[in-house]
């Protein structure tokens, strides 16, 4: 469980605001991840508070750099800059923890809120909401071109559920969706063949019924 920076005091799971000295936190970095902040200001602009977000450069085997919001601690990652992140912060999971998923789900489950449409940091055009891999519980803003936003707790969120396999469940999702999708493509042709075999007599059995239904009303005419 995350603490406040300020009192110690333990956190409620995916928020930054200490409800005994009101502070806010950053629960994402903060102890986990070391990192500088850049003094000059970024020109993308923190879709929740409408303000310049810092740079923050991350000291991983692959040094990155991110932005992050002063005031509601939210992050934005370029383009596969998360799973970057993702994979230094956490590795050698070799087990899926099925039951582990649905608890760090539960403890961190929102109320529901109203669906709000964030705008890219950086363009400034709506973002879509996605959900974050296979049952991972967090829904992040996606900008197509730029990258992924994260509200502060996400983060710490998506690396409990790397953590108890969530990744592995994903990737074993995403080979059993090809695996049907193969399949699909493999029996409907083989469809389509057995319907152009038996288009004669099809064909055939139709002109019958036609010439006799032809000669039943020119009989009754006549």
């Amino acid at each position: 469980m995350a603490r406040c920076t300020s009192c110690s005091a333990p956190l409620p799971a995916n928020t930054n605001r200490c409800n005994f000295c009101d502070t806010r936190s950053d629960v994402d970095l903060h102890a986990k991840h070391p990192y500088k902040v850049e003094k000059l200001l970024s020109k993308r602009i923190c879709p929740n508070c409408d303000k310049s977000l810092q740079t923050i450069r991350l000291k991983t085997p692959e040094p990155l750099a991110i932005e992050r919001c002063q005031s509601c601690f939210g992050l934005f990652f370029d383009k596969g800059e998360i799973e970057l992140i993702m994979q230094s912060s956490v590795s050698n999971v070799f087990d899926i923890n099925h039951e582990h998923i649905d608890n760090i789900n539960k403890d961190r489950y929102r109320k529901p809120q109203k669906i709000r449409y964030l705008k890219c940091p950086e363009c400034q055009r709506h973002m879509n909401r996605v959900n974050f891999g296979q049952r991972s519980g967090v829904v992040v803003d996606q900008c197509v071109i730029h990258g992924i936003w994260l509200d502060s707790g996400e983060l710490t969120h998506l690396l409990e559920w790397k953590k108890a396999g969530g990744q592995l469940l994903h990737k074993e999702y995403a080979v059993e969706m090809e695996r049907q999708k193969q399949h699909k493509q493999n029996v409907l042709p083989g469809k389509a063949a057995d319907y152009s075999n038996t288009s004669g007599s099809f064909s055939s059995t139709l002109e019958v019924d036609l010439i006799e239904t032809v000669a039943g009303l020119l009989g009754k005419l006549f």
